[in-house]
């Protein structure tokens, strides 16, 4: 009988495992994705987690706080994407890495259960570089990590027929409790009374020191929701951030900005500063007359 645990499951796998082998050989390429392995491994270990089962150029571990998966996940992305020797064509060799929190099935040393489906398709959501986790991991991480994570997107799991809401961790910062300090020390900075100024059809929202980060998207939990094929269920969000307003698309499409100046932009699934006035496209260029297309006013007191 199988022993029923809350465990974090994680997957980490080499990105483009396929193309490696093609451009160096099988000999090159095995010693690539060996070594890979081994990082991944001591990675785990380092953080109290427990390695499953290896898979190819895939990783399967466990970790009873989603806080060690997590502190495990981003040491495996910095040190394979320093590496020196995991170089192909000059290019770092990039991991991909999925991670859940919830209800398994502990059995002969083995995981099973939808919460391990969960993880897997995390992974299959992330791209090269990215670490992909979901809400009810978010919830249980400690004030530190839960400050690096983002809300990106929803999508819907293959097979389970729900609906999980998409969160990148933002594992480039080297210490991510070092974030705290700059975060609770903005109240020292010379604040002017910003605020952004968003209309779209009849609906205005307001971005300030009271409120500052809103969602847009066509799903209803969003903020500022806005209908569209193009638009994705979380398209983007924009924050005010030390006196500045950023755009952080989250989108399949994109978000295109057209400022009053007439320069123009393109964001995806990057973020940009957004200044003086303009109009924003979800998914397409903004057009004057457009029921869907938002436009912005940054303001000062």
């Amino acid at each position: 009988m199988g022993t029923d645990i809350e465990l974090a499951v994680l997957f980490s796998d080499v990105v483009g495992s396929t193309r490696i082998y093609e451009q160096l050989g099988d000999q090159r390429a095995r010693e690539i994705v060996a070594l890979s392995i081994e990082l991944m491994r001591s990675a785990t270990e380092q953080h109290k987690g427990t390695v499953i089962k290896t898979m190819g150029d895939e990783v399967m571990a466990t970790f009873t706080s989603p806080d060690d998966a997590l502190n495990a996940a981003a040491q495996m992305q910095r040190q394979i994407s320093a590496h020196p020797v995991l170089q192909v064509d000059g290019h770092p060799v990039a991991l991909r890495i999925g991670c859940h929190f919830g209800p398994v099935v502990l059995e002969s040393k083995d995981v099973f259960g939808a919460t391990v489906h969960t993880a897997n398709r995390m992974t299959s959501q992330a791209k090269a570089g990215q670490v992909m986790t979901t809400a009810a991991t978010v919830e249980r991480l400690s004030p530190e990590w839960r400050a690096s994570v983002r809300q990106i997107d929803i999508a819907m799991l293959k097979g389970q027929g729900v609906e999980v809401t998409l969160y990148e961790v933002l594992w480039q910062t080297d210490d991510v409790t070092s974030m705290l300090p700059s975060i609770a020390l903005t109240g020292g900075y010379d604040r002017k009374g910003q605020r952004l100024r968003l209309v779209v059809r009849d609906r205005e929202v307001l971005v300030d020191e009271t409120r500052p980060r809103i969602l847009i998207g066509r799903a209803d939990e969003n903020d500022l929701v806005v209908r569209g094929n193009l638009i994705s269920r979380v398209h983007a969000r924009i924050e005010l951030s030390r006196n500045k307003f950023l755009l952080i698309d989250q989108s399949t499409n994109g978000t295109f900005v057209h400022a009053a100046d007439g320069e123009e932009s393109f964001v995806r699934r990057d973020s940009m500063q957004i200044k003086g006035e303009g109009t924003i496209g979800l998914g397409k260029v903004p057009e004057t007359d457009s029921s869907q297309t938002l436009r912005f006013v940054c303001e000062e007191d």
